[in-house]
C-alpha cells in the first residue's frame, strides 16, 4: 500500500497542536485554495480566466475574513481555540488589499483548515467551507 503524502513527510503521525499557528496557515492557505477550486469547477466548469476570476472573492484576506467571522458560531470548542490561535499569530508580513483585522482573521481561517487537514478531517473541511462560502459573497 502506497504512503500519503503526510504519511512520506512524516506529518501523518504529527500532532497539530504542536504545529506553529503560522505553519498550519501556511498549509491551510494551500489546502482552502484547492478546496475552494474543487467547490467552484463542482459547481459549474469554465475557462481558466473564469475559474479563476471566480475563485478570487474566497481566497482573498477580505474574502477569508467574512467567512472567518460568519463560521465562528458554528465551530466547536477545539476549533475555535485553533482559529484563536492563528487569528493571534504575530506573521512577518500584511496583506496588499485588506486591514490588519482581516488579515489576521483569514491567518486563523487558514490555521483552521491546516489543523483539520492534518487530522485527516476532510469531512469537516467541506462542511465548513460550504457553510462559509455564502459569507464571502456578500
Amino acid at each position: 500500500m502506497e504512503k500519503s503524502l503526510k504519511e512520506t513527510f512524516g506529518l501523518k503521525s504529527a500532532d497539530p497542536l504542536r504545529v506553529s499557528s503560522l505553519s498550519l496557515a501556511y498549509i491551510g492557505d494551500a489546502v482552502f485554495a484547492l478546496y475552494v477550486r474543487t467547490v467552484l469547477l463542482e459547481r459549474k466548469n469554465g475557462s481558466h480566466g473564469d475559474l479563476h476570476h471566480r475563485t478570487l472573492p474566497y481566497v482573498s484576506a477580505v474574502g477569508q475574513a467574512k467567512m472567518a467571522l460568519g463560521l465562528e458560531a458554528v465551530l466547536t470548542e477545539e476549533e475555535a481555540a485553533v482559529f484563536r490561535r492563528g487569528r493571534n499569530a504575530k506573521p512577518e508580513h500584511g496583506a496588499k488589499n485588506a486591514s490588519t483585522r482581516e488579515y489576521h482573521l483569514a491567518t486563523g481561517l487558514e490555521a483552521l483548515f491546516g489543523y483539520l487537514y492534518l487530522q485527516d478531517r476532510e469531512d469537516r473541511i467541506t462542511e465548513l467551507l460550504k457553510a462559509g462560502m455564502p459569507y464571502a459573497e456578500q
